[in-house]
């Protein structure tokens, strides 16, 4: 990686702007000598003011990655631990339903609303399809009982829907021989036999009469 050319930024910022180190130090809040030094290279320049710098000639600084992207910042509205911190920025945040590393042979600490993974090979198998743009952002429906209460709402009506297909693959019912039953054609009970009352594979009812 080369070495950030300060030196050469300052220069062109102040011909931008066309002025003088004087006058550019007086715009960052900094001294002459300050600025004299970053541009000579024997001094750093702390990034606020190298900021302030470049808006003073109408610019402002920025980050790229390696295809010359421009980072955005992360979120500071995300989700925050009990604790109203941040998460580690270099942590993907997820559920706490989903795969709680604590287990449940392990007491000691409450499910959280959101929580990470610290291993490292988790980390990169969740990471295999990318990495996520930022934290997870709070919605209404986060809280851990909502969210087992869709997941049941959900197997339900995966329930009825298999239901509906068996039924719907089964055929037309056949007749109601005073049972309740809809069996299709095939099964004993709806060719008037009485031996075991067997149904047919494809038998949605599966009735139990005797």
């Amino acid at each position: 990686m080369n070495a950030f050319p300060l030196a050469g930024l300052l220069r062109r910022i102040r011909r931008t702007a066309d002025c003088s180190q004087r006058e550019l130090a007086e715009r960052i809040g900094a001294s002459k000598s300050t600025v004299a030094a970053a541009e000579n290279g024997t001094r750093d320049l702390p990034v606020a003011l190298l900021a302030r710098a470049a808006a003073s000639m109408g610019g402002r600084l920025a980050v790229l990655d390696a295809a010359g992207n421009e980072l955005p910042p992360m979120d500071n509205g995300t989700v925050r631990d009990g604790g109203d911190r941040r998460f580690p920025a270099h942590l993907d945040t997820r559920h706490g339903d989903e795969d709680w590393w604590h287990g449940p042979h392990r007491y000691d600490r409450q499910q959280p609303t959101f929580t990470f993974d610290r291993t490292r090979g988790a980390r990169d198998w969740r990471r295999h399809a990318g990495t996520p743009d930022d934290h997870h952002r709070p919605r209404p429906d986060d809280s851990l009982t909502e969210r087992a209460a869709m997941r049941q709402q959900e197997a339900r009506r995966r329930r009825e829907a298999e239901r509906r297909a068996r039924l719907a693959a089964a055929g037309p019912p056949g007749p109601d021989r005073g049972t309740g039953c809809t069996c299709p054609a095939g099964c004993e009970l709806t060719e008037g036999r009485d031996e075991d009352l067997s149904h047919a594979s494809g038998c949605a009812c599966r009735c139990d009469v005797s």
